[in-house]
């Protein structure tokens, strides 16, 4: 787990190891033990490292294959490594050290571009062709690890973060109207590979990208999960779908133990955390360090869990810490939050992993969570009304109750000059009518498996871990377990009120009392009600003159909000002023 980003140059001028050495200064908190750079002609590469796999000098990056020809810079985690390792052996490749990165080399000079199918793990690398001069990208299939890009007609710059590329030179930082309309109508996700500015892009998941040494690029997408059902899927008893689950389930716990260092576990006291521990225990794990997090309430409305992870932490007999925040440190340490983020991200949690991240890396340098459970197993309410929705009206149906606003609200919030489509809608459009899923609820959870949770909740758990050096594993987000979600049929998993098969799977492991419990969203209240102190902090910040200048929003759209927050709700309880607010202050914090 680390820090990666490079310089190509498409004309005869060498690439800066000052510009590379300027990024990995702000790549250092995603790897704080070592530093490396490779320059050579018109290519340089650099890394930050977190040792988490291989703690020797001998896995240290850029990776040079002198006899192959290779030079690779990789930030993830490849699980099934030492099997490759055994695989390659058996084709007659030998290995300089024990580590994962090394074996991307091979499986590259092995199997080319087609080496990204044998890898299971999270991932986003470079690998550089010494006797070609070609580039090749590649991110893993369900986007944990991040890869953002600029380029004109004489160089490209790659980094692991979007703050990065701002600080290493001239980049067009003019808001991308596409992004915005995403931004502010799909629930602040911005899909692949838009970003916020238009001179910035980011690599989409499940994607390759070659390089030529002219600049010439071409990419492929590699993996999609297929919705689509046999005859003999759909005739599967509830009973075996669990089973099935059950199963790929504990192996992808089983995965992400690969570690020459301790592995604990983000335990928010829900049900998907709680599962990882308690897999975690079936699989003999023993004196697990586990972590909560919780806030003061807000206007009647509870702002920790941890009556629920204690439940976990005693039954399974966990090194447990609870870390409690009082407003006063959230307002304290938000503004390095908003730094730490590659985007603005808008869910209230997001401090809430910043703050949490920081504890716990006190104590391990890797930790399971449970983000993606929602989307793959269907536990949002948004679902259940899909399993009914028309084909037509399944647009209608899901904007309806995941976007913050409709287009034309969109067009009274935001300065003309930035309106040309509707973005957002358009993608959401193109994205359920592409094969492979065609029925509407499948639509919908295809979208948020691959677009959604990319842009979202694992980016945001990214940022945060990896501002303190912490790298996180996604068990539900295990391709395998994904592919396998995708073929159980749909009345399985709304079930009983959503998550059906997986909380079966549950009531075999862990306490009935998790399970059965009301659904919690990591709540930190402040930043959802915006009262007092954070209201004039709001005010401050939509009233500097930056963000005068920059003329986003309307200011009657600003001064309403303002006037009324908690009047402005979106559908999915977040604040449509802290929304605003957030884009501005994220601005601000880049500098701009």
């Amino acid at each position: 787990m680390c820090g990666i980003a490079g310089e190509l140059r498409f004309d005869s001028a060498a690439a800066s190891s000052t510009t590379v050495d300027a990024m990995l200064g702000i790549l250092e908190p995603r790897g704080p033990d070592a530093q490396g750079v490779f320059a050579h002609n018109r290519i340089c590469f650099g890394h930050r490292r977190l040792k988490i796999i291989d703690l020797s000098d001998c896995a240290s990056q850029p990776m040079v294959d002198s006899a192959l020809g290779l030079v690779l810079v990789f930030n993830g985690a490849i699980y099934n490594y030492r099997a490759l390792c055994t695989e390659l052996v058996g084709k007659g490749y030998s290995f300089f050290s024990q580590s994962d990165t090394e074996i991307i080399i091979k499986a590259y000079h092995a199997w080319g571009e087609d080496c990204v199918r044998h890898l299971q793990g999270m991932f986003a690398f470079a690998i550089w062709e010494r006797d070609t001069g070609r580039t090749f990208f590649a991110r893993d299939r369900l986007g944990i690890k991040p890869l953002y890009f600029t380029e004109d007609n004489a160089s490209m710059r790659f980094a692991s973060s979007l703050p990065t590329l701002l600080k290493s030179g001239a980049v067009d930082t003019a808001i991308d109207p596409a992004a915005l309309d995403c931004y502010m109508s799909f629930h602040s996700v911005v899909p692949a590979p838009w970003t916020i500015f238009r001179g910035i892009r980011k690599l989409p998941p499940a994607t390759t990208m070659m390089v030529e040494p002219d600049g010439r690029k071409q990419q492929r997408t590699y993996w999609q999960p297929d919705y689509s059902r046999s005859d003999e899927e759909r005739r599967r008893s509830a009973g075996e779908w669990i089973d099935a689950v059950h199963d790929a389930l504990k192996l992808a716990v089983q995965r992400r133990l690969v570690a020459d260092v301790p592995v604990g576990v983000l335990l928010s006291g829900g049900l998907d955390s709680s599962l990882v521990v308690g897999l975690l225990s079936e699989l003999g794990q023993r004196h697990l360090s586990t972590f909560s997090v919780g806030f003061e309430d807000v206007a009647e409305e509870e702002g920790n869990e941890f009556r629920y992870s204690d439940i976990i932490a005693e039954r399974y007999s966990t090194d447990h810490h609870k870390i409690f925040v009082d407003h006063r440190e959230l307002q304290t340490h938000l503004s390095d939050c908003v730094r730490a983020m590659s985007e603005p991200m808008v869910s209230h949690d997001v401090i809430g992993f910043y703050l949490l991240s920081r504890e716990v890396s006190q104590h391990v340098r890797v930790v399971q969570s449970g983000q993606g459970a929602d989307e793959v197993f269907a536990g949002y309410h948004w679902y259940p009304p899909m399993m009914n929705t028309p084909p037509t009206e399944a647009y209608s149906t899901y904007s309806g109750v995941f976007f913050d606003r409709d287009f034309n609200e969109y067009r009274q919030a935001v300065n003309s000059s930035f309106i040309t489509e509707d973005h957002a809608a358009a993608f959401v459009r193109n994205h359920f009518a592409m094969p492979g899923a065609e029925e509407p609820i499948d639509k919908a959870l295809r979208l948020d498996s691959t677009i959604m949770l990319v842009d979202d909740p694992v980016k945001r758990v990214d940022n945060m871990t990896m501002a303190w050096g912490l790298e996180a594993r996604v068990p539900f987000l295990d391709h395998e377990l994904v592919e396998l979600a995708a073929k159980i049929p749909a009345e399985y998993k709304v079930k009983d009120g959503g998550k059906y098969v997986l909380k079966e799977v549950g009531r075999r492991i862990i306490p009935h009392e998790v399970i059965d419990r009301p659904k919690g969203y990591f709540p930190v209240p402040a930043l959802k009600y915006l009262e007092g102190e954070y209201l004039d902090m709001a005010k401050n910040i939509l009233n500097q003159d930056a963000a005068k200048q920059r003329k986003i929003f309307n200011r009657e759209y600003v001064d309403m909000l303002l006037n009324a927050p908690q009047d402005h709700i979106t559908p999915l309880r977040g604040s449509k002023l802290w929304q605003i607010t957030l884009l501005e202050y994220w601005l601000q914090e880049q500098g701009l």
